[in-house]
């Protein structure tokens, strides 16, 4: 097996149905100019910029300058830093990316930006999740850091509004990628967009989240306010945020849990960013929004953080076992079962499916299910009669396997007419945790991954089909031999002035003059014309 093979083996299936083949011959020749172009800038220019792990750690995950990373050299190299590498075609939902992050699984998106957005591209690419996020991993603490951050993600609480969200900016960093794209088609986009996000109805704790791994796994800086250094992978990977981001139109800000709390636009640069005085610094401010989330918190907190989220969510039992489902009702009792914790009842919608330690998710089922808060215990069969001390009375007959039948719920002297006689019933003492999405992924997945399948959408597929197509023949073998020339060492004037003729054919290709004006510089013995500015200058040829 390839090591890209053994990483794949070892995923739960829930999460290998996201992962797509690198398929590395699909790579254009222009493609690995843009990623050679890339490098070497942000490589010249962060060599005293970034962390100082950015160029030992460039060599120990296998990011090398000349082309681009296959998944197996950086599998083999990642291995030795406990990390892996898996190939995913562009935005993937959340909670996966949060996920295979916690499980040290780093998702590299298997595109590349275009020639036209070297410089800055919202959608991710190749150059982005290799280049910017694995440098850093090399050191050890920092990669912790990483972990821990998408285990907060995971366990985060989304709202439907969203999924919306995730979807339209989606949707615009695939248009805006798209070199054909229209500026009407533009627009449309940025405009669904702006929809998506004016209904969000409040911040939920999954944007929070967000907004602190933006702020520091993305756009991070640490040392000092006045001089300090890049390790966010956003930053160590666009040409215009690494230069950008370092001058005084950029607002640097010491790092706090205010920025979670701090909005941020995928589709520009960022005009404030927040300073971490160490990686240390980064796992305080990360144990801070850990203890005001509801996987922390349960209790009343998290009940009401699941009822207005309007998502599948899980609440975790007094007894262990975890609970899945949508919560759409809660009933406050006369007294609290525990500090903290005052709802008598939760009604969940279905489907609802029982597990225990995130495993062993049994058959969901649609049928009503109430979860009853206060001491005391249910029989496994026959009829009953519980009086707890928060007011609540039940009254049924356990049928098995916790479906009650003929239920009567009274609350406080007063009967519950609208709730069903017939439902699966909990009972639990407290309820120390209510976390974001399913319990049990991978069984969630087994029962709905058909229903709630990710999907490459039919813009993203065109979109690389006519990113695909964009290179004439031409240009593309061009390409090539100026790649096979410069690799072979032994540039000869009368070859090049034969490529420098035929490219006189493309006089707006820069990028294609720029690996022409590098190849004539090295002859001459001096600095590749365009190095810095990067926009090489078209030469002009010895017939004209």
């Amino acid at each position: 097996m390839t090591p890209t093979e053994k990483t794949l083996a070892r995923l739960p299936a829930h999460l290998r149905r996201y992962v797509v083949g690198q398929d590395y011959a699909s790579y254009t020749p222009r493609d690995q100019a843009v990623w050679r172009h890339v490098l070497r800038r942000l490589r010249s220019h962060l060599s005293d910029k970034a962390h100082a792990v950015y160029l030992e750690g460039l060599e120990a995950t296998g990011i090398g300058v000349d082309r681009i990373p296959s998944l197996d050299e950086m599998n083999e190299k990642l291995a030795r830093l406990g990390w892996a590498a898996v190939g995913v075609r562009g935005f993937i939902p959340p909670a996966v990316f949060t996920e295979l992050q916690t499980l040290g699984v780093l998702a590299i998106a298997a595109d590349i930006r275009t020639h036209e957005h070297i410089q800055y591209t919202p959608a991710p690419d190749i150059i982005h999740e290799s280049a910017g996020h694995s440098p850093i991993i090399a050191n050890a603490r920092y990669a912790e850091y990483l972990k821990r951050c998408g285990m907060v993600g995971f366990k985060a609480i989304a709202s439907v509004e969203d999924q919306a969200i995730f979807e339209a900016i989606r949707n615009l960093s695939v248009v805006k990628e798209d070199p054909t794209s229209t500026p009407q088609e533009v627009e449309h986009a940025q405009a669904r967009l702006d929809a998506a996000t004016r209904c969000r109805r409040y911040v939920s704790e999954n944007t929070k989240a967000s907004r602190l791994y933006w702020w520091t796994a993305e756009y991070g800086l640490v040392g000092s306010l006045e001089q300090p250094r890049l390790y966010g992978a956003g930053l160590l990977s666009s040409i215009g945020e690494a230069e950008h981001c370092l001058t005084p139109a950029v607002k640097k800000v010491p790092l706090s849990l205010e920025c979670a709390d701090t909005e941020y636009d995928i589709t520009r640069m960022q005009p404030q960013l927040f300073v971490a005085r160490d990686f240390e610094h980064l796992f305080q401010v990360v144990e801070e929004f850990e203890a005001t989330l509801a996987w922390k918190r349960g209790g009343d907190y998290g009940l009401r953080e699941a009822l207005r989220a309007r998502s599948v969510n899980h609440l975790v039992l007094s007894d262990g076992r975890e609970v899945t489902g949508r919560v759409v009702e809660l009933f406050e009792g006369s007294r609290p079962v525990k500090e903290g914790l005052s709802t008598a009842l939760a009604r969940l919608s279905g489907p609802v499916m029982v597990s225990r330690g995130g495993k062993d998710g049994g058959k969901p089922w649609q049928s009503p299910t109430l979860v009853a808060f206060g001491a005391g215990a249910l029989p496994e069969r026959g009829a009953f009669q519980l009086e707890l001390a928060n007011g609540l009375r039940l009254e049924g007959f356990a049928a098995g396997g916790g479906e009650v039948l003929q239920l009567q719920v009274t609350l406080g002297g007063r009967k519950l007419e609208h709730l069903p006689s017939v439902a699966r019933l909990f009972l639990s003492e407290g309820l120390p945790s209510v976390a974001g999405g399913p319990a049990d992924p991978a069984a969630w997945d087994r029962w709905f991954g058909e229903l709630d399948a990710f999907a490459e959408g039919e813009g993203e597929a065109q979109a690389r089909a006519r990113k695909a197509g964009a290179l004439p023949p031409a240009l593309e073998k061009l390409y090539r031999e100026v790649r096979a020339l410069r690799e072979s060492g032994e540039c000869r004037p009368e070859r090049l002035e034969t490529l420098l003729r035929v490219a006189s054919e493309f006089p707006n290709e820069w990028l294609l003059w720029e690996e022409l004006n590098e190849l004539r510089a090295s002859l001459a013995g001096a600095p590749p014309p365009g190095a810095r500015s990067g926009r090489a200058q078209r030469p002009q040829l010895a017939a004209q």
